[in-house]
Order: structure tokens, then sequence, then C-alpha cells
């Protein structure tokens, strides 16, 4: 490195020291001050890289420990955690290196191209891994009797593929065609390439694409899942000299015809029922908490560019850090709405003690 870091030029620091956020200051860096509130900040930020990497890397555990995760969907759900552990492990600490360092990079150029790229793959991966997740949920919906388990087998991993694909070709494209500058010496900046078509290319392909897919295919997955259920519940229609009686309490179905009453189990159609709705509201939070968490940083990162806006430094390491959230949030989301997941947790821990 050139020289100490200025902790003191932070826009974390700075935003404590407008706010008001007082008390002693702490010696960090050869003896740069830092406000308390700045501190408590960069911590948290540290506590969160840690979280999300130690919480997908349980997901990944998990589901490689127990055979029955060796199918679709948890291969989809690995690919996630696994873009979310690179999340943690290679892009958020440097990032919090060049917040400590006022947003300046002092690591030199080659470094400063490796954690751009890991940044845009990583996180463009973790983006089109939502999207693969809901997709699948959609189909095994809406086609039931032809998503059978050997088509969705192939379908996921053909998913999963071109996922990676699309991240390293969007990653990689200013390295490879020299589509703008990540690295500025003078200035000691950097970012992703600020070029405007470059710019284009990457926040459509990385959060705009995948962003309408989730909402269409969110839109579909709620009109069948109403549309299924709603043939059930209407399902009431019976020939001359039949009627037909659904009991609202158990899962089975009331026959009477003529004098004879008949009753059996219909197979758990109200467990069906229940498990479906409960995948619709996971995906829908699973795609809430996305479009919340990258919406503002893709905003800015489309509109900075093309009308040379002038966004304060706060701003700009909010939204990126609100956009790194989504990586710790994924995994809690998807294992809290399924039981598997928790009683995996239970007996993994259970085993080592």
């Amino acid at each position: 490195m050139d020289g100490p870091l200025n902790l003191s030029a932070t826009p974390w620091a700075a935003a404590a020291n407008r706010s008001g956020g007082g008390g002693p200051p702490a010696a960090l860096a050869g003896g740069a001050p830092l406000s308390v509130f700045g501190v408590l900040l960069l911590t948290l930020l540290a506590l969160l890289a840690a979280a999300t990497f130690l919480w997908n890397v349980l997901v990944l555990a998990t589901i490689l420990r127990v055979r029955a995760f060796h199918r679709v969907p948890h291969n989809l759900v690995a690919s996630l955690a696994a873009s979310d552990v690179m999340v943690a492990a290679l892009v958020m600490p440097l990032s919090l290196v060049h917040e400590l360092a006022g947003r300046r990079w002092r690591l030199g150029r080659r470094l400063c191209q490796v954690w751009i790229a890991f940044d845009v793959l990583c996180c463009t991966a973790s983006i089109w891994n939502v999207t693969a997740i809901a997709l699948d949920r959609y189909w095994s919906l809406s086609r039931h009797l032809e998503y059978t388990l050997r088509s969705r087998r192939c379908i996921s991993n053909a998913m999963i593929a071109l996922t990676w694909a699309l991240s390293a070709v969007i990653a990689l494209a200013p390295l490879l065609f020299g589509w703008g500058e990540t690295y500025s010496e003078g200035s000691q900046e950097c970012q992703v390439s600020k070029e405007p078509s470059y710019t284009v290319f990457s926040t459509f392909g990385a959060f705009y694409l995948p962003l309408c897919v989730v909402l269409f295919v969110y839109w579909k997955i709620y009109k069948a899942a109403k549309f299924r259920i709603g043939s059930r519940k209407s399902n009431s229609i019976a020939p001359e000299g039949l009627e037909v009686k659904e009991a609202s309490q158990q899962s089975q179905m009331v026959f009477t015809v003529r004098h004879a009453t008949v009753t059996f189990q219909t197979d758990g159609d109200t467990w069906r029922e229940q498990k479906e709705k409960k995948a619709i509201l996971m995906v829908g939070i699973l795609i809430g908490v996305f479009v919340l968490c990258w919406i503002p940083f893709f905003i800015t990162e489309l509109i900075n560019p093309l009308c040379s806006c002038d966004i304060p430094p706060i701003w700009k390491s909010i939204f990126l850090w609100l956009g790194y959230s989504n990586s710790f949030f994924n995994p809690l989301i998807y294992t809290a709405f399924n039981k598997n997941y928790n009683n995996a947790f239970r007996n993994l821990f259970s085993r080592q003690h």
C-alpha cells in the first residue's frame, strides 16, 4: 500500500460527524480518529460479512451431507448459496477495506480488476439464481405433469450453467474487450466501468432483465395457484343421483349414492394446498427482499454515468451494502420456509455434539 489509511475520510465517518456521533475517538491505522458511530457501523458491516459467509456455508454443508438434498430444487439452492458465499468471502472484505480508506483504492490495479470482476460475477450470479428458483417453482406448479423429475433436473442444471456463464460474460467484458476502465491511478478509484454502453449492458443483464422475469413469473405463479386452489374448492358438481361433499376440517371426501354413504381419504389435498401456499409465500418474500435490496443500487448505477449526476459517497456506500445484504437474507428466507432444512441443521449440530 502507498501509505496509512485515512479513516477519517470514510463516508461512514463523515456521516457520523455530520450526525453528531461523538464520544472518544478510536485510534485506528496510525492514529487516524474515527467516531464511535463510525466504529459501530464498520463493525456491523464486518459482522454482516461474517454472518453471510457462515450461514451460506451451513446451507452448503447441509446440502452436501444430506442425501435427500442431492436433487432438484436443492441444486438451485446450492448454486445460490455458493454465489452468496463468494460474495461474503471475496467481495465484502475488500469492499470493507475500500470503505475504510475513504473509497480510495490503494491495493494496486491488478487486485482492483480482480475484485471488481468477482463483485460483478458473484452478485450477478446470486440475482440470476433467485430468478432460476422462481422459474423452477413456477414450472413445478403450472406444469406438474410435464415437469417430471428427470426434465426438472436437466432444466435446473441448464439454468445453473447459463447463470454462471452470463455472469462471467458481464463480469469479464471490460477486461476481455477493453470496455471501459475500472481503476484510476491518479484519483485512486476502483469501481465498475462507467462506460455508458457497458453500464446499460451490465445493469440490464445483471438486474433489470432478471427483475422483469421474476415479477412476471411471480404474477403467473399467483394466477396458477389461485386457479388450482379455486378449482379444487369448486369441484362439487356430480352426476345425477351422486352427491359429493368435501369435509371442511379433514382431508376426506364423502360420497352419498342413493342411501349409501362412502367416505375415503383424498391423499392429502389439503396438505398439498398448504404446501403450495407456503412455497408461493417463500418465493414472494425472496423476490421482494431481492428487489428492495438491489433496486436503489442499480437505479443509481444506471443513472449516474448517463446524466453525470453527483451522488454523495455515503449514499453509494449505503446502496452497495444494502445490495450485499441480499446474500445474507437469501438463506434465511429459504430455510425459514423449509422444515427439512431446520431438521437437517439440528441433526448436523447434534451429531457434532
